[in-house]
């Protein structure tokens, strides 16, 4: 499977699955809504959460379902939950092996897996869990990362991330790039704290990210105001490509030198503002 096999749009809403009267509500708001059965749900609410996934359906193409890691307690159950729906894309948390996806795919035949690297081993093997055939997409994780280290903070007083933290987000988005697959960007826990959340969103748009993952509603316009490229950034690249219409190789452009990395981040531009202009 490549990235062309899953789209998601910018802003990716976790809703807990033992909440159903919140289901419609973010699927309305968000591009796509995960349910998740993992850590949002109690464990005694597990039961309610996936009689809940089966009993208040949202649309299959827009939803993807977080189950508990493979060997947990939870997963077998969580699976059957899952196989009694039409979801059949599902978020594999703390995702560490290959073994652990043959494991998901082989109980959910047709499973696209969206594999969530959130461990020091999960992201060590971030390049092989993104080339297992039934992977269309990793995301990665902080909290769960900085307490597999034994370590007690993902980020610094000024609510940057720690240097660990942003190297492990860069070896996701690597290990995604390099297999063909999509990469969503970690959730930002503070949601008071919009200016942080709009300048990771931009960042992340910018290095190639497909999404953002949010965990209320109120962050669904921020991720997408960051993705969208403002109008001026639109015109620049649709100038671009026009101008590359008439030039072969290597070419001039409004003082820069342009080549055909130039020519795809400006399509990359486009496709994101949702106007994709065909070019060489």
């Amino acid at each position: 499977m490549t990235a062309a096999s899953l789209s998601l749009g910018p802003a990716i809403l976790f809703v807990p699955a033992d909440r159903p009267d919140r289901f419609a509500k973010a699927a309305d708001r968000a591009d796509t809504v995960i349910l998740d059965l993992e850590d949002a749900v109690a464990p005694a609410d597990k039961p309610a959460a996936r009689r809940a996934i089966v009993e208040h359906p949202l649309d299959p193409a827009r939803t993807i379902v977080r189950v508990d890691p493979v060997g947990s307690d939870e997963f077998a159950s969580d699976v059957a939950a899952v196989s009694s729906t039409r979801y059949r894309t599902v978020m594999l948390a703390k995702t560490e092996t290959t073994a652990q996806l043959d494991e998901l795919a082989d109980a959910i035949p047709g499973v696209r897996i969206l594999a969530l690297c959130e461990t020091a081993a999960g992201v060590v093997r971030a390049p092989a869990l993104a080339g297992h055939p039934s992977v269309v997409g990793l995301m990665w994780g902080s909290e769960d990362l900085v307490a597999s280290l034994g370590g007690t903070s993902s980020r610094r007083d000024d609510g940057g991330y720690r240097d660990v933290v942003r190297h492990a987000r860069s070896s996701v988005l690597l290990a995604a790039g390099a297999a063909g697959v999509v990469a969503v960007d970690a959730v930002h826990l503070d949601l008071d704290d919009l200016a942080g959340l709009a300048a990771e969103a931009a960042d992340a748009a910018a290095v190639g990210f497909v999404g953002s993952a949010c965990i209320h509603p109120g962050q669904v316009a921020t991720i997408r105001a960051a993705y969208r490229p403002d109008a001026r950034t639109v015109a620049a690249a649709r100038s671009l490509l026009e101008a590359a219409a008439g030039e072969r190789g290597v070419f001039r452009h409004e003082g820069r030198m342009i080549d055909e990395p130039l020519l795809r981040h400006a399509r990359s531009v486009l496709a994101r503002a949702g106007t994709p202009v065909d070019g060489r």
